[in-house]
């Protein structure tokens, strides 16, 4: 990659910084586009952060509740949609860490929710489940294969 001042190792050692926050991410609006399909007025903020980690990495998304008395259904609702995945961890009631995931293909979920609005955030192994776990996960499924086959679901620590 071209060097830029941001990823300067004096620049980022003993530094955390939020990168590209709400809507200037790029995976803002796919990820706001694939909740829509269950939601119609899903509008996202997603935010990750630059932390001086030789690996991992804590994503910070903040969503709008359209019925606040609902508030308590997000487990039900996590639980329904990734219950069957070996790599997804939901956390009710704790927030997720870089440290629980490193050298894992898994990402762990939490969230916090606030008024009319939830925290959601999220920790996963950027080497491992970003993109090449991820795409020994993908091959398993497509060849039929078990799709933990080759990939930890617990990390280094």
């Amino acid at each position: 990659r071209e060097p830029k001042p941001v990823s300067h190792f004096c620049r980022r050692s003993e530094n955390v910084a939020p990168y590209a926050p709400g809507k200037s991410h790029r995976h803002s609006y796919e990820i706001e586009e694939q909740l829509q399909t269950v939601s119609p007025a899903a509008r996202v903020w997603f935010t990750p952060h630059l932390a001086p980690l030789k690996q991992g990495i804590l994503v910070t998304t903040a969503a709008e509740l359209t019925d606040v008395s609902r508030s308590g259904e997000i487990e039900t609702l996590y639980r329904a949609a990734y219950g069957g995945s070996p790599f997804i961890s939901v956390r009710p009631g704790s927030l997720p860490e870089t440290r629980d995931v490193r050298g894992s293909n898994r990402c762990d979920v939490g969230w916090h929710v606030e008024g009319d609005r939830v925290l959601l955030f999220s920790a996963l192994d950027n080497l491992v489940k970003g993109a090449s776990g991820q795409a020994v996960q993908n091959m398993n499924v497509r060849f039929g294969f078990a799709e933990e086959a080759g990939l930890r679901a617990h990390g280094d620590l």
